[in-house]
């Protein structure tokens, strides 16, 4: 295999995931690895589909998820948008209508359907966007045997940034999906098999804080391999003395948290917060509710497996950052910020740092100094939404493999909570 200057990871199936490390020159070689890497990436989006049912794959929750079915065409239109259309001669579009219906966020690609309205079309339906699946895979195969050797490496570099775009919508078919099920008294299960993955020890622990090494760090991404352009450019911060959690906010800490009455302390929360809690009658995390005739307040959450007892030693998920923050002062302490969290991780001081659930921090989404945005279409991707959200850092089990790294910056507005979203704390000396 050629030596790496770029390493996608792929999920290839839910537990067993395969680094793909080459460089994106003019060899068969090359050429067979990014056709694997792209059958590998569509594959596990049809899998993660492939539980729900037609209905499923239809319904819109809330403005802020979409169908499976959309992610289904959307990550496909991507490819055809800004991949075939450009590079493959003589490239059919699979139906001219879909650039209006899959189309999301790209102003420079053209006219779009409303965001809040996707749930609306229930046609074309889910075999019409099966097909043109393997349409757009198809040709994007053609294309990688077929380029120019003077064409690859941009053909490679727009193909690397769809792979690692459909992973992220893979991610979010299992978060959309669970917020509809929520939405329904039966409280169905996309697979009852699923379970939360096990944590450290030390996450049950609730004074196990490792000192943070203070001073000037650089952070961002500034390495080998593939990056977002919102984790660089690397730039250096100055860390002042703190300890920080080794492990994450658990149920059983939570709990207690609402046992005193966390909920219902205008003082702990934040103004924007409190309005919300009061508007939503916010009283535990998104999803939990309580066991049907329980005399001792027990809880039940919905998980991708459907309704099971909260634990009180997992890691508590589903909190908004509103949720996080208070919880941090009623602790006594404070969100880390993700510069703090960025430095422990490489510093391998962060029990399940990655592949548990994603950690709010108290930064907002800010572009990095010296940031520019890429020209183009595909220069909307991150830049245009550096505003009015919060930073998210780690990843959750539903991430796949690859997103998994000190430097990846999540984002989301306060409220959200339909993510695997939990928190770590940090206290200052």
């Amino acid at each position: 295999m050629p030596p790496a200057t770029s390493a996608p990871v792929i999920r290839r199936t839910r537990d067993e995931a395969q680094s793909l490390s080459l460089r994106p020159a003019a060899s068969s070689n090359a050429r067979a690895v990014w056709r694997e890497a792209f059958r590998a990436v569509r594959a596990e989006t049809e899998r993660r589909a492939s539980p729900l049912s037609a209905e499923d794959q239809v319904i819109q929750s809330m403005p802020d998820a979409s169908p499976t079915k959309w992610h289904r065409a959307h990550t496909t239109w991507f490819f055809e948008q800004f991949l075939l259309v450009p590079h493959l001669r003589g490239y059919r579009v699979f139906d001219a209508r879909f650039a209006f219906l899959f189309n999301s966020y790209y102003v420079a690609a053209g006219p779009r359907h409303a965001r809040p309205m996707r749930g609306n079309i229930t046609r074309p339906d889910c075999a019409a966007i099966a097909a043109f699946r393997a349409h757009v895979d198809a040709a994007v195969e053609r294309l990688l045997a077929e380029a120019a050797d003077a064409e690859l490496a941009e053909i490679v570099r727009v193909l690397e940034i769809g792979l690692h775009h459909e992973q992220q919508h893979q991610e979010l078919l299992l978060t959309d999906i669970l917020h509809a099920f929520a939405q329904n008294p039966i409280a169905p299960a996309y697979d009852a098999g699923w379970r939360a993955p096990a944590i450290s020890s030390s996450s049950t622990s609730s004074d196990a804080f490792a000192p943070l090494p203070t001073g000037i760090h650089s952070v961002g991404f500034d390495g080998d391999g593939y990056c977002f352009d919102n984790e660089g450019p690397a730039h250096q911060i100055y860390l002042q003395p703190a300890r920080i959690g080794r492990g994450l906010v658990t149920n059983g800490q939570w709990l207690e948290f609402m046992a005193e009455g966390g909920y219902a302390m205008p003082s702990l929360w934040l103004s924007d917060g409190w309005a919300l809690r009061e508007a939503e009658g916010l009283d535990a995390p998104g999803y939990w509710r309580r066991q049907d005739g329980a005399r001792d307040g027990a809880w039940l959450t919905l998980t991708l497996a459907g309704l099971l007892p909260v634990d009180p030693d997992a890691p508590v998920t589903h909190v908004s950052y509103y949720e996080a923050d208070a919880f941090a002062r009623w602790a006594g302490k404070h969100l880390p910020t993700e510069a703090e969290w960025e430095v422990a991780a490489r510093a391998n001081l962060l029990d399940d740092a990655f592949g548990v659930v994603w950690q709010w921090t108290r930064s907002a989404y800010l572009p990095y100094p010296g940031y520019r945005a890429a020209e183009g279409a595909l220069g909307e991707y991150n830049g245009k939404f550096m505003i009015n959200q919060m930073v998210l850092r780690g990843s959750s089990h539903v991430t796949p493999a690859g997103h998994a790294r000190a430097s990846y910056r999540n984002f989301f507005h306060p409220p959200a909570r339909w993510q695997f979203s939990g928190l770590r704390l940090v206290e200052y000396v």
